[in-house]
């Protein structure tokens, strides 16, 4: 699929930001005063940031309230119902700490788990297509999950616990890429399924195949649901992906505490995360790619 930079932005900062109220929701780091502070806004400036982000890819982005009404079915609604809930029950949390010097713990689980809640409602918007097999798998929402506490603990300062999360996330993205490659041929949909016509012709004749484009030109579904990528390119973003992501902050997790070594990882943390979710798009094949001929 195409990857849009403002969904990338969006499921890239939003899970470092949720996740860090995570941790903060259950009283990790216990701080108070101008440290509540800092953490509080850090990580309200990722999970608002990559929000606001994610409406710039609608068409119309005033109408973005609308979502709401749709919870009872729809994953995207409930993301946003969960998001808000989240936001607004963690500021009276965070109230708590930053301006009392007092920590009420129900409020704070209560609101770690709405943004656990929140992250997960992200993947299952993906998990749920059928028609996209890459991303219709169990591997998408842990992975989702595993990047959110991983992160969220970097942010936190919970080194041993970021180090472990993230080697977590690692195993389960190296499984999601070398697994997802082949699940599209897995899914056993092809053009013949597709259209319909798999018995067509004497047995032994030469396999279905489009006679012309369904199009002259560009559409909707070419330009937002069909995206290639050379496999060279991908093994590259990979392994860019895999050092940046994960490798370089588990190490430097490991290294004795230092806040340059902690904004060090986090940074690159980041990065790699960024290069994973654009290939988590651009290498996330949509059924209809089968009528015109790109798979």
């Amino acid at each position: 699929m195409h990857p849009a930079p403002s969904v990338i932005l969006f499921s890239t900062l939003s899970g470092a930001g949720f996740g860090l109220l995570v941790w903060l929701g259950i009283g990790l780091p216990a701080v108070t005063g101008g440290a509540a502070f800092g953490l509080f806004t850090l990580a309200y400036l990722l999970a608002v940031g990559g929000l606001i982000a994610s409406t710039l890819h609608l068409g119309h982005p005033e109408r973005a309230w609308r979502a709401f009404s749709q919870w009872r079915t729809s994953w995207l609604s409930r993301e946003g119902v969960a998001a808000v809930a989240c936001l607004v029950l963690m500021a009276a949390y965070g109230a708590g700490l930053v301006f009392w010097g007092v920590r009420i713990a129900l409020p704070g689980w209560i609101g770690a788990a709405l943004a656990l809640f929140t992250v997960l409602t992200t993947a299952m918007i993906y998990a749920q297509l059928k028609t996209v097999p890459r991303w219709h798998h169990w591997s998408t929402p842990a992975l989702f999950l595993a990047l959110m506490l991983g992160g969220g603990a970097l942010l936190a300062g919970q080194n041993l616990a970021a180090a472990l999360l993230l080697l977590v996330a690692a195993a389960v993205q190296v499984y999601a890429w070398q697994d997802g490659d082949s699940r599209f041929a897995r899914s056993g949909t092809t053009l013949a399924t597709a259209t319909g016509l798999g018995g067509t012709g004497a047995a032994g004749a030469p396999a279905l195949r489009a006679f012309e484009p369904p199009h002259t030109g560009p559409n909707y579904l070419l330009t937002e649901m069909v995206h290639q990528i050379g496999r060279r390119h991908a093994r590259r973003l990979r392994s860019l992906a895999l050092t940046l992501g994960y490798v370089l902050p588990i190490l430097l997790m490991l290294a004795p505490f230092h806040p340059a070594l902690t904004a060090l990882a986090a940074i690159s943390h980041l990065c790699g995360i960024l290069a994973s979710r654009w290939l988590f798009f651009a290498q996330a094949e949509h059924v209809v790619g089968l009528y015109y001929g790109m798979r």
